[in-house]
């Protein structure tokens, strides 16, 4: 052996701690994030951060936890010492966000850290640990500090400068530190949190036990719109449990930066968990936006594994396609309901006096809900009906007049006495174009309640006033003004008619190809074709193995008869392969039914009697997801009297 070869050698412990800095500490706000969840772990019920020049110059976070012990000081800054773990059985369930115990120590090779900490009642039991040398040695001397730990990290990189070149400005640095502080304050709503840069606060917040005081939070922190256009879930499964909040689809960004999901109160970024999202979104969110959301996944520790990520970004199901099945179905239940008679007013004011149902709390709306749709019948007989209009002519106050709406709603009533359980399906007209309209409104939707406690209320929508351009409907609420997009309003209403229809086929029409298609595959897609045969052809797809690598599509749904057999081919088999399910063959065929609604349905320069377009504005309170069109756009938008009011300069 050459004399001149490198020899293997242990590395100084300084060293090896800056080499895993490398993974954990990549700028300052990972330095945050890794303190914070030691106070968490620590049982906090107080943590304050406090940043200078964006956290190059300082990082203290300090919390009222259990503390730290003097013996046991010397180890907190030790690579792999740990009180969180103590054996495999434990790493398998741990529930701790921190449990590697190697934070402290790779922060400590990069920066100067101070660590405070007692764990007695008296305040003069505290003691405070450096790390120094280029061994790490700890050093322990006695230091006041009341019940807690505050950790203090100064000089981030002072002995790495090619790391500290890597930093940006500091406005840039503090809005990856807020961003971290962000995600664990809305992790846990029963801590108070204090977050302040450069002796200024930014954030203070009290704890929060109500579902109130935890809106009241995410509105400090993401701003009053979220809450003013999310909507609350709560639903529970097979051990599984979802709440929190979803953005409507009116209410979407630019970008990807409002999305937060916590798997067992760990925030985590899991492409199952993405796919699941993106699915339940698909048809009613529009093109190149991204939906808003804070959701939290509970489930025994036991079946998640969050040690697959030096991060812990990632986590890894036992059970994925349980796991997706269940986050995609809830949340496509509860965007479904999105329509009308439940969304939120689209610019409208408040009224001067709260309904009942405007100051419900959102588990309260949620509950309400559910319980109404359980209780609906399930074998009414459908009647057909034809709306009757209501003169809305000049009075003296501003909403229709309410003895007006209680005759017409009482005549309605007696005309239709089953209305409540029954969709309301308009008779064709005597115009010939609206008397084309598809045969699909034969078909149940989930029915909405009409306002029987009240008989002068109006319905959601309101009533139609007449048409604009030919394009729009003009209608009166007691809210203000409705305008609503007659083409996209109804092009919802044929497609949601048109899926529920296809759902209640049984199984799909496929179609033999006269020629079968070669498919080159790889050894992965054949495997994956032949572990998931049966859900394949549940989906009308004939797939054999012609070869080690070598795939033959012989049947396709007649649907997709034009579709490319290749392109639809090797997207399901990803999808199977990455998430155990897949919405390909669902995706096409919906595709397919909104290129038919949008063709099939109302045009524009279209006249209209007063009679079809309020029978328009009650099937678009009656379909799930009416407040959008198939391609993500709105389909009405309202604007209360206060905003006219305002516009005219009325009462100033």
């Amino acid at each position: 052996m050459s004399s001149n070869a490198p020899r293997i050698h242990v590395l100084d412990p300084r060293l090896a701690n800056q080499i895993a800095a490398g993974e954990v500490v990549e700028r300052p706000a990972s330095v945050t994030k890794e303190l914070i969840e030691n106070a968490i772990d620590a049982g906090s019920q107080r943590i304050e951060v406090e940043i200078e020049q964006g956290g190059t110059r300082l990082i203290k976070v300090r919390d009222d936890g259990i503390g730290i012990g003097e013996e046991d000081l010397p180890l907190a800054l030790a690579r792999h010492a740990t009180s969180k773990i103590g054996s495999l059985e434990d790493l398998e369930g741990v529930s701790s966000l921190g449990f590697r115990g190697e934070a402290l120590a790779s922060i400590s090779s990069v920066s100067r850290l101070e660590l405070i900490s007692n764990a007695d009642e008296d305040p003069r039991q505290g003691w405070r640990v450096v790390a120094e040398g280029r061994g790490m040695e700890a050093r322990v001397t006695p230091a006041p500090h009341p019940r807690g730990t505050s950790v203090g990290v100064r000089d981030l990189f002072f002995n790495t400068p090619a790391r500290r070149k890597f930093l940006r400005t500091e406005k840039t640095e503090f809005a990856h530190v807020e961003e971290a502080f962000r995600r664990q304050a809305l992790s846990r709503y029963d801590i108070a949190w204090v977050l302040r840069h450069n002796q200024k606060v930014v954030h203070q917040l009290p704890p929060g036990h109500s579902v109130a005081a935890r809106e009241r939070r995410i509105a400090s922190l993401l701003g009053k719109n979220f809450i003013e256009h999310a909507r609350y879930i709560e639903r529970e499964a097979g051990g599984l449990r979802l709440s929190g909040w979803v953005g409507l689809p009116t209410h979407s960004r630019s970008q990807a930066d409002q999305q937060y999901f916590f798997v067992n109160g760990r925030v985590v970024r899991d492409r199952l968990v993405a796919h699941a999202v993106r699915q339940a979104y698909r048809d009613v969110l529009f093109n190149g936006r991204h939906p808003v959301f804070v959701l939290y996944l509970e489930l025994d520790p036991d079946v998640v594994d969050v040690n697959v990520h030096p991060t812990k970004h990632e986590v890894r199901f036992r059970d994925g396609r349980m796991v997706h099945d269940f986050l995609y179905s809830s949340l496509h239940h509860c965007l479904a309901s999105s329509k009308p008679a439940e969304s939120d007013e689209q610019g409208a004011d408040e009224l001067a006096t709260q309904s009942q149902e405007d100051v419900l709390s959102p588990v309260q709306k949620e509950h309400a809900r559910e319980s109404a749709e359980q209780g609906l019948e399930e074998g009414a007989e459908q009647p057909r009906w034809q709306q009757q209009g209501i003169a809305l002519t000049h009075s003296p106050d501003r909403h229709p007049g309410a003895e007006r709406v209680r005759r017409f709603m009482q005549g309605y009533q007696a005309l239709h006495p089953n209305h409540e359980e029954t969709l309301l399906a308009p008779q064709a007209s005597t115009s010939s174009e609206w008397a084309g309209r598809e045969t699909a409104s034969e078909v149940r939707e989930v029915p909405q309640m009409m306002p029987d406690d009240d008989p002068t209320a109006p319905p959601p929508l309101g009533f139609a006033l007449g048409q604009l351009h030919g394009i729009y409907i003009v209608a009166q609420n007691a809210q203000g003004l409705v305008l609503v997009d007659m083409h996209a309003a109804h092009e919802r209403i044929v497609y949601e008619r048109m899926k529920t229809q296809l759902a209640a086929a049984k199984g799909l029409d496929a179609q033999p190809l006269l020629v079968p298609v070669s498919i080159a595959a790889s050894r992965a897609e054949v495997a994956t074709a032949e572990s998931e045969q049966e859900a394949i052809a549940k989906l009308g797809i004939e797939l054999d193995i012609a070869g080690p690598e070598t795939l033959l599509v012989r049947q396709l749904p007649a649907l997709l008869a034009q579709a490319d057999p290749e392109a639809l081919v090797r997207q399901m088999l990803e999808e199977l392969a990455r998430f155990g399910r897949t919405h390909q063959v669902e995706a096409r065929l919906h595709e397919l039914l909104s290129t038919m609604a949008c063709h099939g349905s109302v045009r524009a320069n279209r006249r209209l009697t007063i009679d079809e377009m309020n029978a328009l504005l009650r099937d678009m309170e009656r379909t799930e997801r009416s407040d959008q069109c198939n391609h993500g756009r709105p389909t009405w938008t309202q604007m209360g009297l206060k905003a006219l009011d305002r516009l005219f300069l009325r009462g100033q």
